[in-house]
Formats: C-alpha cells, sequence, structure tokens
C-alpha cells in the first residue's frame, strides 16, 4: 500500500511531537511532498541549526489537505529517513512552520507571501505544476486553471496565479518582492518560473510585469535525490525502531545534491552552503549532467523495466543487460552532450548513479517514475535526441527510450496486462495510440503532439523511422529482448 496513506496510520505507541520551538517563517513553499520533505526542508532545518536566522518554512499545498492532516498534528516535525545497505538512519526535522491547503483559504495563502517577513517562495510542484508547453516552455494560456486566475486572482488555484497575487499585494505596499526558487527537475528550472511568471503578469498589469523583472529574482537549481513513495510497511518499521508513529514520515537514500544560483532578492536566503548545497554563479551545466545522466536513464529503466514486468528500477539494474544498457547510453549516447560541470568527474557521476540505482533499500517503482512522461520527456530524453541527430550521429538507445514510452502509453505491457496511465495527456495519447492501425501510424500520432516533441524531432524522417523500427521491435520481440541486444552490440 502507497500513496494516499492515512493521517494517523495503525502505529504503536506515541505520536511523534515538535522537539524545539518554530522558527519564525521566512519562506513559503508550494507542494510540500515527499520530496520537499526528504530535500528542501532537511537542508533549511540543518542550515538553521548551524548558522540560525528565521527561516522556517510554511508549507502549502495546492490540492489534498493530505500533507496538512500528516504534519500538524505533529508540530510540523517528522522523520527524514535515509535508507542505505547498511539500514535505516532517522532524523527528525522540524524547519516546517505550519501547512495551508490552499483551496480551503487561498486569501490565507497570498496574505502568507505577501506578508514581508518571507523572503523566498519554493517550489516543487512538478513539471506539470507550471501549466507551460513543454515542448516551448510558454505559458498554456488556455489551460482552465490559467484562465481562472487571470479572471479570479483574489482566488488563485496555480502556482502562478499565487505568486503574481502575492507579488501584486508587496508591490501595492512598497514590499520588496521575494525569491522564487525552483526546485523541479526542469531544464533551467528558475528561467522557466521566470518566463511563466512574467507571461501572466503581462496579462494582469505590464507595469508589475516590469516590477517583477526588474526587482525579482528566480534562480536556477539542480536537485538530487530518490524518494521513493512512503508505504504503510514503511511507517510500521519506523515506528518499532524509534517507538513513535510518525504519520508524515519520508525514505530516501543517503546521496544528495543541491546546486543553487547565488541570485536572491538583497541576497536573502538561509545559510544552505553551511548544510551542504553548492552556490553557484551558473548552474546549468550541473542541470544538464542531472538531467541527462540520471533522470534520462531513470526514465529509459522505467519504461523498459516496466514493460518487462520489473516493479522497482534495483530489480530492473539487476536483471540482465540492463546495467549494460546504461553504461552502454552513458558513454556513447548522452556524455557527449552534456557540458562538463564545474567540479564534477562525469563518468565516476554515472558510476555513482548505477550504483544508486542497484540499491535494493531503495524500492523505487518503475511505475511511480513513468508517470508523467509527456511532461518529462522533453528535458529527460527528447533534447539529447535532437542534440545527436542534429549533428549526424546515431542514438539507438534513446530511440529505444522513446518507443518504450509509447508502448507504454499504450496502456498494456509485455505480459498483456493493463497499465494504469498517470499523465495529464493519457487520454489523447491513449486514443491516439488505439486509433493507429501500425507502428509508422502509431509513431506519426504520437510525433504529432507538439506539446511533447520539438519541431526538429517531429518533421525528421530519419527520428520516424528510427522510432518505429524500435517500437516494431518492442512489439514483437519485448523490452527484456531489446535491452539485451542493445547492451550487446
Amino acid at each position: 500500500m502507497e500513496a494516499g496513506l492515512p493521517a494517523d496510520p495503525a502505529q504503536a505507541g506515541p505520536r511523534l511531537s515538535r522537539r524545539t520551538p518554530a522558527a519564525r517563517t521566512g519562506i513559503v513553499h508550494l507542494g510540500p511532498g515527499a520530496f520537499f520533505r526528504a530535500f528542501n526542508a532537511v537542508y533549511t532545518h540543518e542550515a538553521m541549526a548551524a548558522s540560525g536566522g528565521d527561516w522556517g518554512i510554511l508549507a502549502v499545498s495546492l490540492q489534498s489537505p493530505t500533507a496538512r492532516d500528516q504534519l500538524m498534528p505533529q508540530g510540523g516535525a517528522y522523520h527524514a529517513v535515509t535508507r542505505g545497505p547498511n539500514g535505516d538512519v532517522p532524523e527528525v526535522i522540524e524547519a516546517i512552520t505550519g501547512v495551508l491547503v490552499a483551496p480551503e483559504n487561498p486569501a490565507a495563502v497570498v496574505a502568507a507571501m505577501s506578508d514581508p517577513a518571507v523572503r523566498i517562495v519554493s517550489l516543487t510542484i512538478t513539471e506539470k505544476g507550471y501549466r507551460h508547453a513543454p515542448a516551448t516552455g510558454r505559458l498554456k494560456m488556455d489551460d482552465p486553471d490559467v484562465r481562472h486566475d487571470l479572471a479570479h486572482l483574489d482566488r488563485p488555484v496555480t502556482a502562478v496565479g499565487f505568486i503574481v497575487a502575492a507579488l501584486m499585494q508587496r508591490r501595492a505596499r512598497g514590499a520588496r518582492p521575494f525569491t522564487v526558487q525552483s526546485c523541479d527537475n526542469l531544464p533551467d528550472n528558475g528561467r522557466l518560473a521566470r518566463g511563466v511568471v512574467l507571461e501572466f503578469a503581462t496579462a494582469i498589469d505590464p507595469d508589475l510585469a516590469a516590477w517583477i523583472a526588474a526587482e525579482g529574482r528566480f534562480p536556477s537549481a539542480m536537485v538530487d535525490r530518490i524518494t521513493p513513495a512512503t508505504t504503510t510497511e514503511d511507517l510500521d518499521r519506523l515506528a518499532r525502531q524509534t517507538g513513535l508513529a510518525d504519520a508524515a514520515a519520508v525514505f530516501c537514500e543517503p546521496f544528495r545534491q543541491w546546486v543553487v544560483e547565488d541570485d536572491f532578492v538583497d541576497g536573502a536566503r538561509p545559510a544552505w552552503d553551511r548544510a551542504g548545497v553548492q552556490m553557484v554563479r551558473d548552474v546549468t551545466a550541473h542541470e544538464a549532467m542531472k538531467l541527462r545522466c540520471l533522470n534520462g536513464t531513470h526514465s529509459t529503466l522505467a519504461y523498459l523495466g516496466y514493460l518487462a514486468g520489473f516493479e522497482t528500477i534495483s530489480q530492473t539494474v539487476a536483471a540482465e543487460g540492463y546495467a549494460g544498457m546504461l553504461q552502454r547510453l552513458w558513454r556513447e549516447e548522452i556524455l557527449p552532450t552534456v557540458p562538463q560541470p564545474e567540479g564534477e568527474d562525469l563518468p565516476g557521476y554515472c558510476a555513482a548513479l548505477l550504483a544508486r540505482y542497484s540499491n535494493p533499500a531503495i524500492r523505487h517503482r518503475t511505475w511511480q517514475i513513468a508517470m508523467d512522461g509527456s511532461q518529462k520527456l522533453p528535458q529527460r530524453l527528447l533534447a539529447t535526441l535532437a542534440e545527436r541527430l542534429a549533428v549526424g550521429e546515431p542514438a539507438p538507445g534513446l530511440i529505444l527510450a522513446v518507443a518504450a514510452w509509447m508502448r507504454y502509453m499504450g496502456g498494456v505491457d509485455d505480459a498483456g496486462a493493463a497499465i494504469a496511465l498517470k499523465d495529464p495527456l493519457a487520454a489523447e495519447l491513449k486514443a491516439a495510440s488505439d486509433r493507429a492501425a501500425t507502428a509508422a501510424d502509431r509513431v506519426a500520432a504520437f510525433l504529432a503532439f507538439d506539446a511533447i516533441f520539438p519541431a526538429e524531432l517531429a518533421g525528421s524522417p530519419t527520428c520516424a523511422a528510427a522510432l518505429t523500427r524500435a517500437y516494431e521491435t518492442l512489439q514483437t520481440r519485448g523490452a527484456h529482448a531489446c535491452v539485451k541486444e542493445y547492451a550487446d552490440a
């Protein structure tokens, strides 16, 4: 049993509660899911422990009350459990000062973000939360929720609507803007956040947009820590270990890396560097390294692994051919496209990734990683593929991965079992797949989704032919056989 855990799981013993006074709120965070609790909040907790400061985090759920119902009976405290081959190491995190549920009281969220004491608004809202077209990065003005917010900015529902509504109030009061800190797996995530905010603000008031552009800051960041979905079995195990029931606990790998452009309004930020954050001038090369080397191969494993019947990433990597596939994919197709990040050993980084994927203590489900692929593929796989094809270089592994996504979105795995598709475009993609009579027709139907595929791929006969061959082979021989053939070539 996984996501949707009850607020008070059936566990013996007293419930975890806050042990120290809450810091004053200096950050509002939109999207208080498991990754935020395993990452942003941990770094901020450790930064305040090292250097102090009023950097408590007010967490805001844009949808469900689950995070509030789990965290607030515990005073915002919870365990972040590092899960390695030698066992679990729990740490109590107390950075969260409160939780608001935006649909219940959007005005309260805007008021909190408008408080001048709040100097950062951070985001883990997933790719689809930016309401942008992944192929272009532009705000989808025809999105129903974006249209709602443009007409009713007094009760927004989107992250961009809340940000602009709060910045508008701050400007009207003569207050400084806050820094918008994106922590999602997107290339140039700060630039993307800035772009959609300015597009929205321009539609409301061009003068407001000009003020945000001049005075606001949107630093990009690279984030990395594998955080599987928490299960009731995880919570029961933690309760036995600590003697405390904790409905909000998260479980994560030992590795973590946060690289942030040090560009904040008035220089105001926690001492994250004291907690191990790499503060840099330009994060572009680190982003490319992570998105292509880690996220690209994570998605590759998810689609090819799920089709072949593997439940977790560690099970997939342990199967014949998959580790070899990764090594060839990194060496021949991905690393040649990655600029050298400052202070990084790229082959060593990939070797460490393979070890992280192989960690049996981390049960990261292939289905979990496979969700929302229409939003993830452009930056994880398609940009790399487009670069390879543009210079006439082969990319059979990337082609295989994209074809596997197409097979996955057809809704049936290699054993003939139905796939529970979870994607903003699931219905449209499944319908396109069902209407197609041949593999070539199916590939052409997918390539026609211009919100996913850039023009240089969608209009490339070479790309279409290669995807069709890969799709046909997946269809006739199965994912596992295709992986072994690629690894052995």
